[in-house]
């Protein structure tokens, strides 16, 4: 009788080959690693082994230079990639790491945003009467009173007072009395350039409008940084690209601006043509910056407004040949005097070029643009900074 075959494979039938099997591999663990390690050495097809430090120098193009500067002129014996590559790219343009400072700081504000007199300002409301009255008695029953002509009109005041219940200013302009409503009392930009101790290196300036810098220049890739840059930001220029047809601006690793977002000051060595002396007063019209120069080094840079049209200033060399603390401004070009403006107690004024001036304007905060009948306004403390350095005959070049 025969017996059926078993198939069944017990625990004990298969551990022993399993264990033979290991036994081998392990034996062979030596020469596997053997093979590797020549394979490493001595690549297929390769007639000599790869050099290595034991041997002779590592070539430039298999090992990596420190992070670092490194000039073109500079001979090294590692390859310039990478971060160091990157490093030495942004060293060519002037931005090393940590960035250099524009040398100098901004006007101390407790010492030049003061004013000629103890006197505040306001602007004359174009819905009011505009009525102003010799006391308070007759601003009260509403006699004797006189009328401000209407048009862009500021005026300003000494005392605040309550009477019988309404607020009144005393009015600088003959010690006249108005109602503060046909008044809105306002405080003039505390903006403010930038003292220097020597001529910076490369171009500099402002943030006229706010900004988010992009990885790369033009409008053509949507490649916006996170850094949101706001107005009247101060920024060095490292490098200039054209794209979209205007300038571009690296102001930063990998961050550009459009030049319709910066005022800029460009650093000069030497006087313009015309001027004799090494002391003068540099008003670039298409940036709206203003510098100053002091045996021949920059001392002085801001952001100013100058005349916009019809009423453009002129380019041109002058001198500066009137100055005064402060004087009222006003006037209109119309007949019908519709473009009438008045404005009183305009401070820290340096005449130049017939009627047109350098002066404070406490009623904007314009800066970086045209806004002017043909004046350079400046900021409070910047145009008293300027009155305390001018002298009669200075140097004024428009340009």
């Amino acid at each position: 009788m025969c017996r059926r075959a078993s198939w069944s494979i017990g625990v004990d039938d298969i551990i022993p080959p399993m264990k033979r099997r290991l036994r081998l591999l392990w034996g062979a663990l030596p020469l596997l690693m053997a093979m590797v390690l020549a394979w490493a050495v001595y690549p297929v097809g390769a007639g000599e082994p790869t050099p290595t430090a034991a041997s002779e120098q590592p070539a430039d193009d298999v090992v990596l230079c420190f992070p670092g500067v490194y000039p073109d002129a500079y001979a090294v014996d590692c390859a310039r990639l990478g971060p160091s590559a990157y490093l030495s790219r942004m060293a060519e343009v002037g931005y090393v790491y940590p960035p250099e400072p524009i040398p100098g700081k901004p006007l101390d504000l407790a010492t030049w945003f003061t004013l000629p007199g103890e006197w505040r300002y306001a602007w004359v409301r174009d819905d009011g009467s505009r009525n102003m009255y010799p006391s308070l008695e007759d601003a009260a029953k509403g006699t004797r009173k006189r009328h401000l002509h209407k048009g862009f009109v500021y005026v300003s005041y000494s005392q605040v007072a309550y009477y019988k219940n309404k607020l009144y200013y005393l009015v600088r302009d003959d010690g006249w009395w108005m109602s503060a409503q046909d008044l809105w009392a306002i405080d003039p930009s505390k903006f403010r350039g930038v003292r220097l101790t020597q001529t910076p290196e490369r171009p500099f300036g402002w943030l006229i409008k706010p900004a988010v810098t992009k990885r790369t220049p033009g409008y053509g890739a949507s490649d916006y940084t996170h850094h949101k840059l706001a107005r009247y930001d101060r920024i060095q220029i490292y490098d200039t690209a054209q794209a979209n047809g205007i300038d571009w601006y690296l102001i930063g690793p990998d961050e550009w601006v459009p030049q319709t977002s910066v005022g800029v000051v460009f650093p000069r060595t030497q006087p313009p043509e015309g001027i004799s002396g090494d002391r003068w007063i540099e008003v670039n019209l298409f940036e709206q910056t203003l510098a100053v120069y002091d045996k021949g080094t920059m001392i002085f840079a801001t952001l100013v407004s100058t005349g916009h049209a019809p009423f453009w200033t002129p380019p041109g060399l002058f001198q500066i040949y009137d100055k005064v603390e402060t004087t009222q401004m006003r006037g209109a070009f119309e007949a019908d005097k519709s473009d009438y403006y008045q404005l009183d107690d305009v401070p820290w004024t340096m005449y130049y070029d017939d009627m047109r001036a350098l002066h404070g304007a406490y009623w904007h905060d314009s800066f970086g643009y045209t806004t002017s009948h043909g004046c350079i306004n400046l900021s409070i403390a910047d145009a008293h900074w300027l009155y305390a350095w001018s002298k009669i005959g200075d140097w004024v070049y428009v340009w």
